[in-house]
């Protein structure tokens, strides 16, 4: 089969796909695999109550229902969505923004896609435009996301040793320079892989160049606040017009519905809205009618604040001081600052082998987890850093997310450099 470049590019092996395939090795599978690998969130009982609830409603209703799967909906996204979540976020962080400033996509990956490459590649003037991400590592998403190849430029960030066994990423603003061929700044807040929550003043600090190089800031608040607000450090949202904010209500407990959401100025959310209407021609109405009261009651401020964020740091308390207890002293390990995602990083100094190496024989042991390789792409140099981390999911069942660190354990310490 011959394909063209780009069919080339995206049937490649990549990152994300190796984990979407370990994801779907734990669907059918016959044996136990304790997935520590992937995105999934938590299930929540209390959270699935609502959906299960609020389903019936849907389906008691004969617009709503035709609505839900009769008809398609517009590829701006539903305005009594859209109406909705822009006075609840005017209301919540005093923000002027009307429904002409968010736009619906199907999942935040798809936002990333159309985003991404709506701000890198070539442009008219010939100039190939890149992303640059400020503080590396970041998600494994994002890394085969371009059309065009080699559209990412990111910078190490700055290790902080921060207590025993503990560390945190900063950027590097010192070394951050922003070339004029950058098309835009990408974070992820909280980041995913590492938890680490950029400060308010790492992100004014990003929001302040940018606009200086009249270049948007694309923030990823998948897991930021109002919703579902996992995340640890008193931090503030932030948003202007020369930002791009992309959430998601997957971490909600609803990844299946698809529902990324990007609120940014209005000929942004032009351009992506005619992006999104050739590649997806609608967007799917599940995730926006099943949350809709939720955005328009403030209740979902209360779901995420008082239910969600408790619940997953509780979760990630717990893991990492099963952690302390059960590596050896052998071990020279760091654990990223949980500030925030369902993700835990651990950074291992003295393994005779990378990580990727230990995936492989982790894999083996049913154990999933993901190497921290794919999480540092776009780097201008090599960084031995990039070879020693994994990351965690620690939001599975807590048997499940014990047993696996109880193996983590084992085969690291066969690895150790002696």
């Amino acid at each position: 089969m011959k394909l063209s470049n780009f069919g080339n590019k995206f049937t490649a092996k990549s990152g994300i796909l190796e984990l979407m395939e370990d994801l779907e090795s734990v669907l059918t599978s016959k044996e136990k695999i304790y997935m520590l690998g992937g995105g999934n969130p938590a299930q929540l009982p209390a959270v699935n109550e609502y959906w299960q609830q609020r389903l019936p409603e849907i389906i008691g209703d004969p617009k709503e229902f035709q609505n839900i799967l009769t008809v398609y909906d517009s590829a701006h996204g539903n305005l009594k969505f859209t109406t909705a979540l822009s006075d609840l976020l005017n209301r919540e962080y005093g923000w002027d923004l009307t429904p002409e400033n968010i736009a619906i996509t199907n999942g935040s990956q798809n936002a990333c896609f159309i985003l991404f490459n709506l701000f890198a590649g070539t442009a008219a003037e010939g100039r190939k435009k890149k992303i640059l991400l400020p503080l590396c590592p970041e998600y494994i998403g994002y890394a085969d996301q371009t059309i065009e190849p080699d559209c990412f430029l990111t910078r190490p960030a700055r290790i902080v040793e921060t207590g025993p066994g503990e560390f945190k990423y900063f950027v590097d603003f010192d070394k951050l320079e922003i070339p004029e061929d950058t098309g835009a700044l990408c974070i992820s807040r909280p980041t995913n892989p590492t938890g680490n929550v950029l400060t308010d003043e790492e992100v004014n600090k990003l929001s302040t160049l940018a606009g200086e190089k009249e270049i948007p800031l694309i923030i990823d608040n998948a897991y930021g606040a109002p919703f579902p607000n996992i995340i640890f450090e008193d931090v503030h949202a932030l948003w202007n017009e020369n930002i791009v904010l992309s959430m998601s209500l997957s971490k909600l407990g609803l990844p299946s519905a698809r529902t990324g959401i990007v609120i940014a100025r209005k000929e942004i959310i032009q351009a992506l809205s005619a992006a999104n209407a050739i590649i997806s021609l609608a967007t799917a109405p599940l995730g926006q009618m099943l949350t809709r009261p939720l955005m328009e009651s403030g209740e979902i401020l209360t779901l995420s604040r008082n239910l969600i964020r408790p619940f997953y740091q509780e979760r990630s308390r717990n893991t990492i001081a099963y952690i302390r207890e059960t590596f050896d002293s052998a071990l020279d390990y760091r654990i990223h600052r949980s500030e925030g995602a369902i993700f835990l990083w651990i950074w291992f100094k003295n393994l005779s082998i990378t990580t990727r190496e230990l995936y492989e024989r982790l894999k083996k042991r049913h154990v999933l987890i993901i190497p921290s390789e794919y999480f540092f792409f776009g780097l201008e140099e090599p960084w031995d850093h990039s070879e020693q981390c994994i990351r965690l999911n620690y939001s599975q069942d807590p048997d499940d997310v014990r047993k696996g660190v109880d193996i983590i354990a084992e085969e690291a310490l066969k690895a150790v450099k002696t």
